[in-house]
C-alpha cells in the first residue's frame, strides 16, 4: 500500500460490555445490521464494518474521507456523488455500501493522486473551463473518465446519455462539452 491511499477503515473501539461491532453506535432492529465488506478504493485495500443501510456516498466521505464525492439531490438525479465501480459511473446516494464488497472503486481523489500530473480528462476541464462552482465538477469529471477509459469513442449519443445524468445549476454546459469532447479527442483523436 503507497502512503496516499487510504489506510483500512477501522470500526470505532469497542466498549466494554458491547459487542465490538456496534461499539458507539445505535442498536439496530436485526443483529444482522452490521457486515465486513472488502473492497479497493483508489487502488488501495479497505476492510470495514458498515451497516446494511449505509449509502456508499456516506462511507466515502465520512469513514473514508473523501469528500470530493459530493452529495447533491440524494435521489440519483443529479450526478455530484459519481464514483466509478469496477470502471463504469455509479450513483453512491443510490449505492450500499455492502454492494461494493469485493468491487474496485475509483474517485476523483485516486485521479491524480499527491501532486501527480493532471489526467487528460482533469486537464480538459481545466484548460475548457468547464466548471464555475464546481460542485458538479467530481461526477462529470468521473463520467468522462469512463467514456475516455472506453476501449473505442463513444458515439455522440453515448456522450450525450452519459452528461444527461448529470446537473449543473451555473452553467449553460457549453464548455463542460467542450471539455468532454477535447478528453474523447485527445484519448482517441479526432
Amino acid at each position: 500500500m503507497t502512503p496516499s491511499s487510504p489506510t483500512p477503515a477501522e470500526a470505532p473501539a469497542p466498549v466494554p460490555g458491547t459487542d465490538a461491532r456496534r461499539a458507539g453506535t445505535p442498536p439496530l432492529s436485526e443483529p444482522s445490521g452490521w457486515h465486513e465488506v472488502r473492497l479497493t478504493v483508489n487502488g488501495g485495500p479497505v476492510i470495514a464494518e458498515v451497516e446494511s443501510r449505509l449509502l456508499l456516498s456516506d462511507f466515502l466521505r465520512d469513514r473514508l474521507g473523501l469528500t470530493g464525492t459530493h452529495v447533491g439531490c440524494e435521489h440519483g438525479v443529479c450526478g455530484a456523488c459519481t464514483v466509478l465501480m469496477d470502471g463504469s459511473p455509479v450513483r453512491s446516494c443510490l449505492t450500499l455500501a455492502v454492494q461494493c464488497e469485493g468491487r474496485a472503486l475509483r474517485t476523483v481523489e485516486g485521479l491524480a493522486p499527491d501532486d501527480a500530473p493532471l489526467t487528460p480528462v482533469q486537464r480538459a476541464f481545466h484548460e475548457c473551463h468547464g466548471m464555475q462552482c464546481g460542485f458538479c465538477t467530481p461526477g462529470f469529471v468521473m463520467t468522462t473518465t469512463a467514456l475516455a477509459e472506453s476501449t473505442e469513442r463513444p458515439a455522440e449519443p453515448e456522450v450525450a446519455d452519459a452528461l444527461s445524468g448529470h446537473l449543473c445549476r451555473c452553467t449553460g454546459y457549453r464548455n463542460i462539452r467542450r471539455a468532454v469532447c477535447q478528453a474523447l479527442d485527445e484519448r482517441f483523436g479526432k
